[in-house]
């Protein structure tokens, strides 16, 4: 949960010197959300567009971001994906400078086949976080289930700003299939199998589910998507939401 990321800030920090990438990326995921959590737990915030805003003081559980995004995240956890979503539009309510921050919820609401808010969610995200393949990479998935018919890839698909990729080896991979630039599943699942690098498979498998889901091969897509949820990173590294989505994909199409 993220209280507990609360009490652990230094070890994200201690790890990178000798993680991979994707290990690394995992890790500021983590560290990103626990971070914000504790600027809003004391009471301050800084928007893109402001230099000095402030969160208002609350008295109560129910109106506290910090507590509700937490809280979202748990339900999510725990199979109750209405109950995230729930959480998270409380948190967005308490303070709307939250809401292109609120990657979560996008992700609630592709689980809950909300696929036009999801993809709106997204787009919200790369607005102040361009950097990011996954949320690129979500959005299409949300427009691709949203018009199945539609031809694929997307025709308004996101992209990374110019010049710029993704650091993260797997990432690009994942990138260059869901935008059909030129990678393979085969690309992807070859670019998963590094022995001493656990989230890479771990990510290769979790795209791969999704993609073939998106493109309604949905036997291939269980075969990865149980992969991916049995992986020994899913099941060794709880603190990544990601390992989350895995299980809850597969207990939402009754893979589990």
């Amino acid at each position: 949960s993220i209280t507990d990321h609360q009490t652990n800030l230094v070890e994200p920090f201690v790890a990178y010197s000798s993680a991979s990438a994707p290990e690394m990326a995992a890790r500021l995921r983590m560290l990103v959300t626990t971070l914000l959590t504790v600027v809003v737990s004391v009471n301050c915030f800084t928007c893109p567009t402001s230099s000095a805003s402030r969160w208002p003081r609350t008295t109560s559980l129910h109106a506290d971001p910090r507590g509700l995004i937490q809280q979202g995240m748990q339900e999510f956890r725990e199979y109750d994906v209405k109950g995230s979503l729930d959480c998270f539009d409380r948190a967005e309510k308490a303070d709307p400078r939250l809401t292109p921050y609120l990657w979560q919820r996008g992700i609630s609401y592709y689980y809950l086949n909300q696929f036009e808010k999801g993809s709106r969610q997204f787009r919200d995200d790369v607005k102040v976080n361009p950097l990011d393949v996954e949320e690129i990479v979500w959005d299409i998935a949300c427009q691709a289930r949203s018009d199945p018919g539609a031809p694929f890839p997307p025709q308004n698909k996101l992209a990374l700003p110019e010049g710029q990729k993704d650091r993260r080896r797997i990432m690009s991979t994942v990138y260059n299939l869901f935008r059909g630039d030129g990678a393979t599943e085969a690309d992807l699942r070859l670019a998963g199998h590094h022995d001493s690098n656990m989230s890479d498979e771990f990510y290769s498998l979790f795209y791969l589910g999704l993609y073939c889901e998106i493109r309604d091969e949905h036997e291939k897509a269980r075969m990865y998507m149980k992969e991916a949820a049995n992986t020994s990173y899913a099941r060794l590294d709880s603190r990544d939401y990601m390992t989350a989505c895995a299980r809850v994909h597969c207990m939402e199409r009754g893979w589990a």
